[in-house]
């Protein structure tokens, strides 16, 4: 007879015992890379009231989105790389599933909100200071908030209710729906069908209404003069990358039955959305801004003055 897991043994990559402390010197550099520059993000937007718009407001809302979502999951990921394996509770594992694909889906809602923005501003720009307030900002992020914790909730109830027996061994990078189910120890139909339902809505929906809005604001910017359309497409294409990274990598992952899984292939695409995605976000969307280094530089020289006396 199978004996119930109370724990489970996260073992990351198989094969790569002898880089395993060099992967972890670079995951840990490229750590400190995502939080220094989320955080700097985050602070340079809050302290210059200049700054205090709608776009950067959502822009802050995102590094500190990507601040929340690593600390979930990389941590974890530099102890395995450096030991070779994590012992984890069930209950603690399903607590990182749950808060891994809530800020995810947080995230996936703040890009379509960032995507609505932008075509208010481009498309309606004498209406955007009238529609796009204070208030409206605050209440979108907060549905972002709501929605995204939301919506796992039915995925966390469906695998909390599976028997986990036989190996604990999770051959991933931390605790995720696809490699729970290949050691539970009972039928997972039901999860599959409710997890490929759940993601596929959300990830085609805001797809689909990110592409209808950029169509009509690429229309719009067509029809602009030639510094309103470089500015216009300055500001389109740092989101757009920000989307297509991190939509690409979700999609790959999520939008297919669970039961179609190659560990080697998923921890691969995993580290591109949990590792390169929120280190890409603060200089493609926020560092490479006039006004974010122009706020920077102001604040690097008011401490130099600061220092000085």
């Amino acid at each position: 007879m199978n004996q119930t897991i109370t724990e489970f043994m996260i073992v990351g990559f198989s094969g790569l015992e002898s880089s395993r402390h060099f992967i972890f010197i670079m995951l840990l550099l490229v750590y400190f890379l995502i939080i220094s520059g989320n955080i700097t993000i985050v602070l340079v937007i809050w302290g210059d009231p200049q700054l205090h718009t709608p776009m950067y407001m959502f822009a802050g809302m995102l590094s500190f989105l990507d601040i929340c979502y690593t600390a979930v999951t990389i941590p974890q990921m530099l102890v395995i790389f450096w030991i070779g394996r994590v012992y984890i509770a069930v209950s603690s594992c399903l607590l990182q599933m749950y808060f891994f694909h809530s800020l995810g889906i947080t995230e996936n809602y703040l890009l379509t909100v960032m995507a609505y923005d932008r075509f208010l501003a481009i498309c309606n720009p004498l209406r955007y200071t009238t529609i796009m307030t204070s208030r409206c900002c605050k209440f979108l992020v907060f549905c972002c908030w709501l929605c995204g914790f939301m919506s796992p909730v039915t995925k966390l109830v469906l695998v909390s209710f599976l028997p986990f027996c036989g190996s604990n061994a999770i051959h991933h990078l931390f605790c995720d729906l696809s490699p729970l189910l290949h050691v539970a120890c009972a039928d997972t139909s039901d999860n599959v069908i409710a997890d490929f339902i759940i993601n596929s809505c959300i990830i085609i929906l805001t797809t689909l209404f990110i592409a209808l809005t950029y169509i009509k604001i690429l229309i719009t910017i067509l029809t602009m003069n030639a510094a309103g359309r470089k500015k216009a497409f300055s500001t389109c294409a740092a989101h757009l990358s920000v989307v297509l990274i991190f939509f690409g990598s979700v999609a790959f992952m999520y939008i297919r039955p669970q039961k179609i899984y190659a560990p080697a292939y998923d921890q691969l695409v995993t580290i591109n959305y949990t590792v390169l995605t929120p280190l890409l976000n603060p200089l493609v969307y926020s560092l490479r801004n006039k006004e974010i280094k122009k706020a920077l530089k102001k604040c690097l020289q008011i401490n130099l003055r600061i220092q000085k006396m």
